[in-house]
């Protein structure tokens, strides 16, 4: 058992449930193949001094509480771990409990993190409008990359899908695009979606390569990819343009690739609220597991 994250290690969220566990064995196998520490997390809930008067009129020793929920969280640790080592038997892991809030112990995980990881479970609209989500929390917030694991991701098909906006921040987004298309020996789609009202009239939304007046859009493409591909010569590149709204169309490629990869730039409160960015949607929305970089600036 550890109390601290080993730098550039991949971290994954692990809480007892189904989806819990297949964050885990998504985050080993990319463990094991970059060669990196995993760190397994487990954050609790402890009862708050507020609301313990009982527990003292009832003689209930409030730290004893404390220390049996660590044990037991130890116990679901190290059950957790137990595959891994079969599986991996030359991946690092190391154990990490808190008691407290998941959101702020897994976001205080990714200041050293390279990767965090973790599962996604449905709450229904209104529970995830007023309550969130450890995801979306991780999305919007942690300071490495994260993947949200679809519970299907190790059955489904088809390759990684980058989505890219045609600027310099991209560059961070291609980055771990093609680091995990290479680790997982994956083809990976560069796709660059942009508003064209005419030709949507019209019926018109992926772009053939030979479309006429598109020429500057497929340099600048290939321009952003250049430097990537040289970087990992075996990845398969399929560049790809399309018409419309980001969201909708990623949603749609969704259902055709094992990962998309895209990025988030953390907007003010209000901003968020009123007009919602695209990151969350997809991570809610998607048909297959999301990995999300934040963007700076």
């Amino acid at each position: 058992m550890t109390t601290s994250v080993p730098a550039g290690s991949i971290v994954v969220g692990v809480d007892g449930s189904a989806s819990a566990s297949h964050a885990v064995a998504w985050a080993a196998a990319q463990a094991a193949a970059e060669r990196r520490p995993l760190v397994l997390v487990h954050a609790g809930g402890t009862p708050a001094p507020a609301g313990t008067g009982w527990m003292e009129a009832a003689g209930v020793d409030r730290r004893r509480v404390c220390l049996l929920l660590k044990e037991d969280a130890r116990a679901l640790l190290s059950e957790a771990a137990e595959p891994i080592r079969g599986a991996h038997p030359d991946v690092e892991i190391h154990e990490v409990v808190r008691l407290g809030d998941p959101r702020e112990t897994l976001l205080e995980a990714s200041a050293e993190a390279g990767l965090l990881v973790v599962g996604t479970r449905g709450l229904g609209p209104l529970r995830h409008l007023l309550l969130g989500s450890v995801s979306t929390a991780m999305v919007k917030h942690a300071t490495c990359p994260v993947v949200v694991v679809r519970p299907e991701a190790g059955t489904r098909g088809g390759g990684v899908l980058a989505g890219v906006a045609g600027e310099p921040a991209d560059a961070a987004v291609l980055e771990l695009a093609f680091r995990l298309a290479d680790t997982r020996q994956l083809p990976l789609r560069v796709f660059h979606c942009f508003w064209d009202a005419v030709k949507i009239a019209e019926g018109a939304r992926d772009v053939a390569p030979d479309e006429p007046g598109l020429e500057d859009e497929w340099r600048v493409l290939a321009e952003a990819i250049r430097p990537h591909a040289e970087a990992h010569p075996g990845v398969e590149v399929h560049p790809q343009l399309t018409r419309g709204m980001v969201d909708e169309r990623l949603l749609r490629a969704s259902h055709d690739a094992s990962l998309v990869v895209l990025g988030h730039r953390r907007k003010p409160f209000l901003n968020e609220l009123v007009y919602g960015s695209v990151a969350p949607v997809v991570v809610e929305r998607a048909a297959c597991t999301v990995a999300v970089v934040p963007l700076v600036g």
